[in-house]
């Protein structure tokens, strides 16, 4: 009877079939459809299948009323819906907020409908974390909390007790997921500008400086030049070294490579954890050297342009079982290489170290930071920066008597 649609987005009032009343009688809702998605609004009325087919044609006066009172939530929903289509954030979760639907009053529900949504999404660990900050706010704050209850003073007693058992690193995780239901619900209408907690002069979230995790070329040569007879070892210390020549890719998009993504000789990919953020598409690009093909020729399934590189994945896993192979691959490659760091006295070295260690080994020999952060597919060089450990501490002891060399 009503239809609304623009840039994948449909609006629609019909009749639901799926639930008869006693009354012989179907509820009438709007229906919002978006990337084969579907929610259903509530109208308050129902009707017979006959009736309702009669309905546009009928001039009685209680068809009339009806039929204004379909419009009436039929237009709810759709100035709800072009109001975010024309700001480019549509989502179900901020259209259920600025209804009054799904999330409630309360930032607990709000942070469930965000994880129903992240899981729908297939992405498990940014949900997964999510979890986390919903359990940790309700140690703190209790099950139900209202919006309002979120202030300045609110957070800095949060951020009191928080701290006690976590470090700023992770503290900061977790705010910043609260700011992001805080944003839905400001967005929303929920939160007034003037009760917005965030922010300079407000609550600032604190970040804690990342612990340095690069290797130096010293260390990195050693691993290379590790050997053993244990085949699992050399398997899971030739998967690190992928991470560490691959710009540092994260296992996430390591295990996801098909080798149809090697076109020309370089490996093209697109970050898992940016391709949903970022507006443009950011690829990186790898030239496939002798030391990357002799792993996936050595470790690698046989060369088929719709096989994966690696034989982790089969392509039928869902979300969940796919996170939970990752997990595991980490799992593995870690344990391998904290055995190797002991042996050679690097101490623990992990997933993330190759990463680290790809972008500072470039910092120390010169590279231009914008074509680091380019390669590891950050989108601003802050974050870069982040991941650059310090020079050695020998590099320092050098700077340092250049500046009594008086004689050259």
């Amino acid at each position: 009877m009503f239809s609304y649609s623009k840039d994948g987005i449909t609006v629609s009032s019909m009749l639901d079939p799926r639930k008869l009343n006693s009354r012989n009688e179907y509820p009438i809702k709007i229906r919002v459809n978006y990337k084969r998605q579907r929610e259903y609004y509530s109208t308050g009325r129902s009707i017979s299948k006959d009736e309702w087919e009669k309905l546009p044609q009928s001039k009685t006066t209680s068809a009339k009323k009806l039929k204004e009172e379909i419009e009436s939530s039929f237009s709810l929903v759709r100035k709800n819906v072009e109001y975010m289509v024309e700001r480019g954030e549509f989502s179900f979760d901020l259209l259920n907020l600025r209804l009054g639907r799904g999330t409630g009053d309360t930032v607990n529900t709000a942070i469930r409908a965000k994880i129903e949504e992240l899981k729908s999404d297939g992405r498990i660990s940014t949900m997964k974390l999510f979890v986390n900050t919903l359990l940790l706010i309700e140690r703190f704050g209790g099950a139900n909390i209202q919006f309002s209850s979120i202030t300045v003073n609110w957070l800095k007693l949060c951020e009191q007790e928080w701290l006690k058992t976590k470090k700023y690193s992770t503290i900061g995780m977790h705010f910043r997921n609260l700011r992001i239901v805080m944003n839905d619900a400001r967005r929303a209408g929920v939160v007034k500008e003037s009760q917005y907690p965030f922010g300079r002069g407000k609550f600032e979230i604190k970040t804690g400086e990342a612990h340095k995790k690069a290797l130096t070329k010293n260390q990195i040569k050693a691993i290379f030049e590790y050997n053993t007879t244990n085949e699992a070892t050399m398997k899971y210390k030739d998967l690190w070294i992928m991470c560490y020549l691959c710009n540092g890719i994260n296992i996430a998009d390591l295990i996801k490579l098909r080798f149809s993504d090697i076109i020309n000789g370089e490996i093209c990919f697109v970050r898992q954890k940016t391709a949903r953020t970022t507006k443009s598409r950011k690829e990186i690009r790898i030239i496939v050297t002798d030391e990357i093909q002799r792993i996936i020729d050595r470790w690698g399934n046989a060369p088929s342009k719709d096989n994966y590189l690696f034989s982790f994945l089969k392509g039928k896993e869902s979300p969940i079982e796919r996170k939970s192979i990752l997990e595991d691959v980490i799992v593995r490659i870690n344990k391998r290489m904290k055995l190797i760091g002991e042996e050679l006295g690097i101490g623990k070295i992990t997933t993330y170290t190759a990463r680290h260690s790809y972008a500072t080994i470039l910092k120390r020999s010169g590279a231009n930071i914008a074509y680091i952060s380019e390669s590891l597919g950050h989108t601003d060089l802050k974050t870069t920066e982040s991941y650059l450990a310090s020079f050695e501490r020998e590099e320092r002891i050098k700077n340092a008597a250049l500046l009594t060399q008086f004689s050259l």
